[in-house]
């Protein structure tokens, strides 16, 4: 059982390296989206301020690197790597599925960050359909204080479950153990799909069993069907996990689905955010912060700790100068900020 949830790790981390695990024709929408270009900011581009508090803490940059990994030798490395990014950045971490850990507690050390970053918000995550295969709350209490954890991720991936053979496809009921657990951890619970989008029925359901926070985790960037599908065990497996490579909700229209029927819970935007711009754009619509994955995986293997300091600040260089050209000082202005379809 350990090996397989390791080896199933250890495959996701590489066919994200190196295959195309991208949406085909569905994109995340943002481009549908644009600023008003003004000529005359009145803005001084040094004093624009991207800082921000979540969950009590402050960010110098309203980015997440995004849940990934864990639960492998190599995803240790990638994570301190990651965390150290973070810290280096100011901007907040989630950790990957922390299932390995619990079923082994030898893999434990994989998500082992916090004394690389002890100020950043660091999340822990399990998938929320354990809590139909034996996990509850000493689970997650478990997870939390590994990692002395700011909040727990529960994410949602129903249709990876679906197309991965040895998925867990239980997913009736889980709503009141979903408030359970809400009610009963000592750190918020953010809800988190993983590239397939929120539905405005979905977020309503999740705030009113008590989350925190939703991540949209919207399609258009990295499609989770696509990676089952290059880890297929058999032709028909391949063929299903194939068919569902535009599935989804675009990340653009699931922030406002969100925020329609979330108005109160800070939401997070995730799912093929490319640049400063389109991080700007989220926070117009409605996102408190943007979370990047496989661009930061990228930027980690490749170049290491100085690859993920890079690629965040260039992040938030361009989001500086987004808000600097559509005349915004800050970041509560910039959500007060309207985005344009055509002029």
């Amino acid at each position: 059982m350990h090996n397989n949830n390791e080896q199933r790790k250890a495959d996701h981390i590489r066919i994200n390296l190196e295959e195309d695990v991208t949406f085909r024709k569905l994109t995340t929408g943002l481009d549908d989206y644009f600023f008003m270009h003004q000529a005359l900011p009145e803005i001084n581009l040094r004093s624009i301020d991207t800082t921000m508090t979540l969950f009590g803490k402050t960010l110098r940059t309203p980015l997440l690197i995004s849940s990934m990994t864990g639960g492998t030798a190599e995803a240790r490395q990638i994570n301190r790597i990651l965390a150290e990014g973070a810290r280096e950045m100011g901007m907040a971490m989630g950790l990957g599925s922390m299932r390995a850990a619990i079923e082994d507690q030898s893999l434990a050390s994989s998500y082992d960050v916090r004394d690389i970053a002890p100020n950043i918000p660091l999340f822990a995550n399990l998938g929320a359909v354990q809590l139909n295969y034996g996990y509850g709350l000493a689970e997650c209490l478990r997870v939390v204080e590994m990692i002395e954890a700011d909040g727990l991720i529960l994410h949602f991936n129903p249709l990876q479950e679906a197309v991965q053979p040895e998925g867990d496809g239980d997913f009736a009921d889980l709503l009141p153990k979903i408030e359970t657990i809400c009610n009963l951890l000592p750190v918020p619970v953010i809800a988190k799909e993983v590239g397939w989008g929120f539905s405005k029925r979905a977020a309503r359901q999740l705030a009113d069993v008590g989350v925190a926070a939703i991540d949209v985790a919207g399609a258009g960037g990295t499609s989770w069907s696509q990676v089952e599908m290059y880890r297929a065990p058999t032709a028909r497996h391949a063929r299903v996990a194939s068919a569902f490579i535009d599935w989804g909700i675009p990340t653009a229209v699931s922030i406002d689905y969100c925020r329609q029927a979330a108005p109160n819970l800070p939401i997070f935007a995730s799912g093929g955010i490319k640049n400063g711009i389109e991080v700007a754009k989220c926070i117009a619509l409605g996102a408190s912060v943007a979370g990047l994955a496989g661009d930061f995986l990228r930027a980690a293997d490749t170049n290491g700790v100085a690859g993920v300091i890079e690629l965040a600040e260039t992040i938030t260089d361009e989001l500086r100068v987004t808000m600097f050209a559509a005349a915004v000082a800050d970041l509560p202005a910039l959500s007060k900020t309207q985005l344009y379809t055509n002029y």
